[in-house]
């Protein structure tokens, strides 16, 4: 396994797209047209979408927002993993670790000291992936997410 991270361009925009993950998560993460719409409503710069490619295959999809004032429901962080979308048929391959490792790799490059996450509660959502992390779990709700940090 050797995953990199590519910077969405036209050229790899329809494998992008093409990210699917499990139907039974589907609740918990949206699909990769929405991140990227969402991603680039805001200032450039702000947003980091990006396709996790291993050995040329597109094997998941994770925005970041950086330097961002983000809040919903009155909270607000400055640097947070939106959205992490990895294929179903490349699940439990170590893609999210990747992922999750690099955008926070990127962070400390920028300064940041921690990172924050929220998730859907379910059986098939994340939230034990994140604590395999090491996200905390905070008290706060967003948007009916709970909210997890990463100290860096």
């Amino acid at each position: 396994m050797s995953p990199r991270l590519e910077e969405i361009t036209p050229r790899n925009l329809d494998a992008a797209i093409g990210i699917r993950v499990r139907p039974e998560q589907e609740y918990a993460v949206a699909p990769v047209a929405q991140s990227l719409a969402e991603a680039y409503a805001h200032p450039a710069g702000v947003a980091w979408p990006r396709l996790i490619v291993d050995d040329g295959r597109p094997v998941g999809f994770l925005t970041a927002f950086f330097d961002i004032d983000w809040h919903r429901d009155g909270s607000l962080y400055r640097s947070v993993l939106w959205r992490l979308n990895v294929s179903a048929d490349a699940q439990g391959r170590g893609y999210g670790r990747f992922a999750v490792e690099s955008v926070a790799a990127e962070l400390r490059r920028r300064g940041a000291g921690e990172m924050y996450v929220s998730r859907h509660p379910g059986p098939d959502g994340p939230e034990a992936f994140h604590l395999g992390l090491g996200f905390c779990p905070t008290e706060e709700m967003d948007a009916g997410e709970r909210v997890g940090v990463l100290e860096l």
